[in-house]
């Protein structure tokens, strides 16, 4: 092979470990915890980055405000990629994030991989009036803590004092039974 054919194909090499870099400047705007590291990023339609690191996904805040929304693996109740976005949904409706990934890589694995991993226990519980609620118990990355979370069923109101005491006796079952 001619010289010159290695050094294209070396500075093609580089230039494509170079593209799979995070941007020095998109690096220096996340605050990452310690002991935090990247094992994803993609390129949004808006000009910033959505990150997956090993504790959380980082996702542009938006134009108004500069910088990343950092969203902990355990506090996603949910994730789903179609059509070239990512949609993140908070517990309880809190808040949803839908970006738009230009060359979305391996986020979107990672993500449901991420999401997936932090579930300990999913149970589907009967109440009394016959409704149902999913008890989940998830855990936050390198932490021994559970957080619970209930989901009731469309058309039952999160919100009742008497739905979500039956909804704690369930909870305390289930902690006895499994022992968490």
């Amino acid at each position: 092979m001619p010289l010159s054919h290695k050094g294209s194909f070396a500075a093609s090499i580089k230039g494509a470990l170079k593209r799979g870099r995070l941007p020095e400047e998109v690096g220096r705007t996340l605050e990452l915890h310690r002991a935090e590291r990247i094992l994803a990023h993609a390129p949004t339609r808006g000009g910033s980055y959505a990150v997956a690191t090993s504790t959380a996904l980082h996702l542009p805040a938006g134009e108004a405000a500069p910088g990343f929304v950092r969203l902990p693996w355990d506090r996603i109740e949910h994730a789903s990629w179609k059509d070239g976005w990512l949609h993140v949904y908070e517990p309880g409706g809190r808040a949803e994030h839908h970006v738009r990934l230009i060359e979305p890589g391996s986020v979107p694995e990672t993500v449901r991989e991420r999401v997936t991993s932090t579930v300990v226990v999913d149970h589907q519980g009967r109440l009394a009036e016959g409704g149902r609620v999913r008890i989940v118990g998830r855990r936050g990355a390198g932490g021994d803590e559970l957080h619970w979370a209930f989901v009731f069923e469309p058309g039952l109101d999160a919100e009742d004092p008497g739905l979500r005491a039956q909804a704690e006796e369930l909870l305390a079952d289930l902690r006895r039974q499994t022992g968490l």
